[in-house]
């Protein structure tokens, strides 16, 4: 049988893939997208979108044990894990069915298989109903990324989960170790320690949310450990001893090893490409530590092949592999000026409580890349909006060029910043100084005056503190 003839051949369905097949497809491509399991990817089924479900709930749960606060009355105050786990489910599968909505509207086809490249321009799909051969003059990869697994760490779906039984628990854990705390495992920290369980976190680097800003790490770490979570900082986990029911942590510290029980382990110790089968060894593709190497094009080396998303390195954030899609399906069709992106201007969110968020340079790197910096802070508590809301806890700080006035750097830890950076975003993005968010006049009462008020701070103009 002859092979399909496409424009762009898509491998991946996630937040990278699925949208670099809609732009491309506006832009009067013709094009295949080809997944293996469901449509959305990590992100929409197993990451990004049914943890902010379960974040809520606990939210939710949160809130209501201070109803007293507010001047209200709550008893009984109760959870069902299961319907947690259910509403989790169906706002994921929400979106999925979105997705095929959105591939159909858009005139795309759609092959559910394991995609190879079998030699430039061809891909071939095994499918259940056998082989498919597709050609095309571009082809996107857009495969993620899994968990990693450590040696002698590895998950088993009973006792040591990764974030794939966490989000479908076969239980509630009573006693829980989260060995990593990037955004996932400070997250199942957050949902699971607001529900009851007593959770220590282990983190091999000096201090948790090791790529935030050192003050608002130690800031997110007061909070955590007030909660009630044990924090172990510059600690590795050497073994998991397993038994029914329990599991024994080596956990060592300072040079010496301690054992700890536990019954649940969740893994989140960083991610790993999905390079594998795919026949990028063959065709002479550059990979380095599972991750596909490109330039900031997102172009392989390998004419008409391209990379993009989790595979391609960091920062692995569903938001990033969308615009590297939108980048790449605009130079395939030759339209429009794509711009690269830059890791600078891409901000990180992460869901726990009290919520982190940042983007730009943390206060060292920009010491460290030879800047002379003003830097800014605000605390929620001098906030009118905070106040109202019941969420005192947490700051604002900004990070600017003394000599240009341009702002290097934003980081904030407290209630919904995770909405708020998005003005610091595109303040970088139109190259905005000091003088400019100055001038600029925030709303009252909102949280966002707190972003106001920290850039007065850097130059010794704030109001309310």
């Amino acid at each position: 049988m002859a092979a399909k003839s496409f424009d762009m051949v898509v491998i991946g369905a996630g937040p990278g893939g699925y949208v670099a097949a809609i732009r491309g497809a506006q832009l009067g491509l013709n094009v295949a997208v080809v997944e293996r399991e469901h449509l959305g990817g990590i992100c929409l089924n197993w990451g990004c979108i049914p943890t902010k479900a379960m974040l809520r709930s606990s939210e939710v749960f949160h809130l209501m044990h201070r109803a007293k606060e507010f001047g209200l009355k709550a008893t009984g105050i109760d959870y069902d894990l299961d319907a947690v786990v259910k509403r989790s489910r169906q706002v994921a599968g929400q979106l999925s069915g979105g997705i095929g909505h959105l591939m159909k509207k858009n005139k795309i086809t759609v092959i559910m298989g394991e995609a190879r490249i079998a030699g430039k321009g061809k891909v071939s799909v095994k499918t259940e109903g056998g082989t498919e051969d597709l050609s095309a003059k571009a082809i996107i990869l857009a495969t993620g990324a899994r968990a990693r697994e450590l040696p002698g760490l590895e998950a088993d779906g009973d006792l040591v989960w990764t974030y794939k039984t966490a989000l479908t628990p076969p239980r509630m854990p009573k006693k829980l170790l989260v060995i990593g705390s990037g955004a996932i495992g400070i997250e199942f920290a957050s949902f699971y320690n607001t529900l009851g369980a007593d959770t220590t976190v282990v983190e091999v680097m000096d201090r948790v949310l090791p790529v935030e800003d050192a003050e608002i790490s130690a800031f997110a770490k007061k909070s955590f450990v007030k909660q009630g979570m044990k924090i172990m900082e510059k600690a590795m986990v050497k073994k998991l001893d397993r038994a029914k029911g329990k599991v024994t942590a080596h956990i060592e510290t300072g040079g010496k090893v301690e054992t700890h029980e536990f019954d649940t382990v969740i893994s989140a110790v960083g991610i790993v490409g999905n390079v594998e089968g795919l026949g990028l060894e063959e065709l002479g593709v550059k990979i380095d530590r599972s991750h596909v190497v490109t330039d900031p094009y997102c172009r392989t080396g390998v004419e008409g092949l391209y990379a993009i998303g989790d595979i391609a390195g960091a920062p692995w954030l569903a938001h990033k592999a969308s615009h590297e899609g939108v980048m790449v399906a605009e130079l395939v069709a030759g339209k429009g000026n794509p711009h690269p992106i830059k890791p600078e201007e891409i901000a990180g969110c992460t869901y726990c409580h009290p919520q982190v968020a940042s983007v730009g340079y943390t206060e060292a790197k920009a010491k460290e890349l030879g800047f002379d910096i003003k830097v800014g802070r605000f605390p929620f508590i001098g906030n009118g909006k905070a106040i109202a809301l019941g969420e005192t806890e947490g700051m604002v700080k900004t990070i600017f060029d003394a000599k240009t006035g341009e702002l290097l750097g934003a980081h904030m830890v407290g209630a919904e910043v995770t909405e708020m950076i998005q003005g610091y975003v595109v303040g970088r993005k139109l190259e905005t100084t000091e003088a400019d968010l100055m001038e600029t006049v925030f709303p009252h009462p909102t949280l966002s005056e707190m972003m106001h008020e920290s850039v007065l701070d850097a130059y010794d103009k704030v109001i309310h503190m």
